[in-house]
């Protein structure tokens, strides 16, 4: 067999469940997460040579984009075999501009591994991969990466998870010196120094802990006893007699801490010195769950009956249950990625797709390995394959069975920040650029397109500079689209403040029909609940004042009405719309009558109800070397930042702050002259807050809605 064909060829047969598992490699940019995937496929025998981030020979980062900025913008999976289990893993970005990657990922993994840098511990897109793994409950590894490099701290980068992200985190090793000394680490389960020979640190050598650090290990050996025993009632009587916890109970208390998320394993290494990866793919097998011991995944019957809870377990005899979570835009048929909860999911089967009603057929199936595939005839509970052949199936949509409907949670996407406006070069180009925009906002939830019917431009909307400018980029390199894009505009939103009522009344004759409507209505503001849509319909009429169908067409019209605001045509965020009265009249009353009132209504409500432009907020992180301290905080205090907190560590500063979009244009070529380009930066998002009265009424004047 020749060694490519080694490559192609994922672990045959199937895997049974027990020994699957699914997990995903995440953290800040930078931190080294597809380094790690790189040797983690070399070690585990998927490759025959480590490709490097520098020199674009990656197998994960396999687009053209990712390989000409170095870093990772699409998540990419691939099957690969360890001590006989069989582990998916997912690479994610590290940017926060392509966040959504990590959301969906996440959202149907059963484990995963964040990767931090030794000297800088937790940064800002850490905090946000944490945060995304605790909403969907995923149980999660930590591995501190880079100790051979200038300024390495293990024990700075465990307290930064204790302090920023709340974490319970548990030192499994530590590192055997650091920096331009780090040679290897000290085991503390088996109280074994381990250092990495061989031309690709594959040859692991056992030994004994050195002397000088006896103590040390001594230290952590026991505060690891200590926090597992504290999980464990039978562990812990053994810790109070004194006995010695040997590894094996260790590791069986630590297994169901990591799952119940109570604790989070510390590793440590470097990934590009190829120091520590193969100890932390048995962790992997060690600590992370197996689909069978997650949770059954829980659903519900059907659009129109969302009380009904549905549950499947992960049996191959159950129906089917299945999640689309990523949608990759391909010629002639999308390919869609897929998670199998419960079930058997075949190529060649018809399914249904539970949040639409639609049939789908699900013509060929594969095992990813990167951008490289293997055709395969099914697949089982707990594994992820790739599709060809659906149509209507979205992100976060459901395949489930007709005899057995489930649609499973949403994955929920932060809404995009940020637009600018493309205009086609051509004839050609303007006819290709609709159809070619709806196939990239299938593929990206972030991603959203408009057409601005007053200008003629076409708008596109994304969550960062970086992510418009590589779908721009996309558009002409994938699809052949050629364009002229604009400059950034900030994708501001609207609210209201306080409660207001209007009424809509619409009379008038339309050709030989005369058309009759009238709705009175209250507007107030209104804050979901997490997950739950941000606007509420409420109807406080009489059941018989107005006929069903007429509701529903209000509710339209209100619905229809948040879209364009009533301040500068941005949509409206946060509102509760009370319907308190209407009118109609048998022979002259439509539904097309009842929404043209509704808005009217609405639009009346909502100018009464104190209405402001709302801005978004980004969360901004600096570490900037001390020297410069002064003027890169002035600089963000002059962008209308307000500064939450500054830290130390070592001879650079850390601020954290939250400063307005608007503001934060072209910022990384500012602060790379004020700093002589020793400062780095991240955003993300952090939420929308109302504009000073002063700027909102430039906005409007400058927008031409000003009274």
């Amino acid at each position: 067999m020749s060694q490519e064909k080694q490559e192609d060829e994922p672990p045959s047969g199937d895997p049974v469940i027990s020994r699957i598992r699914n997990i995903g490699i995440a953290a800040h940019i930078d931190a080294g997460k597809t380094t790690t995937t790189e040797r983690v496929l070399f070690y585990t025998g998927r490759t025959h040579k480590i490709g490097e981030v520098d020199d674009g020979t990656t197998v994960t980062d396999f687009d053209v984009e990712e390989q000409q900025r170095g870093i990772t913008i699409f998540s990419a999976a691939v099957t690969c075999p360890w001590k006989d289990h069989s582990i998916n893993l997912i690479d994610t970005p590290g940017h926060v501009d392509f966040t959504a990657e990590v959301e969906r990922s996440l959202r149907v993994l059963d484990g995963a591994i964040v990767v931090f840098d030794a000297k800088e511990g937790v940064e800002a897109q850490s905090e946000t991969v944490w945060r995304q793994a605790d909403r969907y409950g995923v149980p999660r590894l930590c591995f501190v990466n880079k100790m051979d490099k200038i300024g390495a701290d293990f024990e700075m980068s465990l307290a930064t998870i204790r302090k920023r992200l709340g974490g319970r985190p548990v030192a499994m090793q530590f590192p055997i010196g650091a920096e331009s000394t780090f040679s290897g680490i000290v085991d503390l389960l088996r109280m074994k120094a381990l250092s990495f020979g061989g031309a690709e640190g594959e040859q692991i050598v056992e030994g004994e802990v050195p002397a000088e650090l006896e103590e040390t290990a001594r230290r952590l050996r026991h505060d690891l006893e200590e926090k597992v025993a504290e999980t464990d009632d039978a562990l812990m009587e053994r810790y109070l007699e004194g006995t010695v916890i040997d590894a094996t109970s260790l590791r069986r208390g630590l297994r169901q801490a990591v799952m119940s998320g109570v604790l989070q394993p510390v590793f440590c290494g470097s990934a590009l010195k190829k120091i520590g990866v193969q100890p932390l793919l048995d962790a992997v097998v060690d600590y992370l769950p197996s689909p069978l011991e997650r949770p059954p995944i829980e659903g519900f019957r059907s659009v129109e009956d969302p009380e009904r809870r549905e549950r499947r377990e992960p049996d191959r005899s159950a129906p089917l249950a299945a999640m689309v979570f990523k949608i990759v835009a391909e010629k002639p048929l999308d390919l869609h990625y897929v998670r199998v909860y419960s079930g058997t999911f075949k190529s060649g089967m018809r399914v249904v797709n539970g949040n639409t009603g639609k049939k789908e057929n699900i013509s060929r199936m594969f095992r990813m390995f990167a951008k490289r595939r293997e055709q395969i005839s099914s697949a089982g509970p707990g594994e992820i394959v790739a599709c060809v052949g659906l149509k209507d199936a979205l992100t976060g949509h459901t395949l489930c069975e007709g005899r057995a409907p489930i649609i499973l949670e949403r994955i929920e996407f932060p809404t995009p920040v940020i637009s600018v406006s493309v205009e086609p070069k051509s004839t050609r180009d303007r006819t290709l650029l609709g159809e070619v925009l709806g196939k990239l906002e299938r593929q990206d939830p972030t991603f959203k397109h408009t057409f601005d019917k007053e200008t003629g431009q076409t708008i596109i909307s994304g969550m960062g500079e970086l992510h418009l400018e590589v779908l721009a980029h996309k558009l002409e390199r994938e699809f052949g689209v050629g364009i002229n894009v604009g400059r950034p505009l900030v994708a501001y939103r609207e609210a209201i403040t306080r409660p207001g009522e209007g009424e809509g009344r619409l009379i008038r004759q339309t050709g030989n029909r005369p058309q009759f409507a009238v709705v009175r209505m209250r507007v107030e503001p209104f804050v979901a609940q997490r997950g739950a849509a941000a606007f509420a319909f409420a109807n406080e009429m009489a059941e018989d004042a107005i006929r069903p169908e007429f509701v529903a067409a209000i509710e339209r019209g209100v619905r229809d009405s948040l879209q364009v605001g009533v301040l500068a045509g941005y949509e409206l965020l946060n509102v509760r719309a009370t319907l308190l009265g209407g009118e109609q009249r048998d022979s002259e009353s439509s539904e097309l009558a009842f929404e043209g009132a509704a808005r009217q209504a609405f639009e009346q409500a909502a100018q009464a109800a104190g209405p402001v432009m709302l801005e978004p907020i980004m969360k901004l992180q600096v570490v900037v070397p001390e020297t410069y301290f002064g003027s890169v905080s002035g600089d963000i205090n002059a962008r209308r930042g307000v500064i939450q907190e500054t830290e130390q560590r070592g001879d650079s500063r850390m601020i954290a702050a939250f400063v307005p979009l608007s503001e934060m244009f072209q910022y990384a070529t500012k602060l790379r002259t004020l700093s002589q380009g020793r400062a780095t930066h991240s955003m993300e998002p952090h939420g929308y807050e109302p504009m000073p009265l002063a700027l909102q009424k430039e906005l409007l004047k400058k927008y031409g809605y000003a009274d």
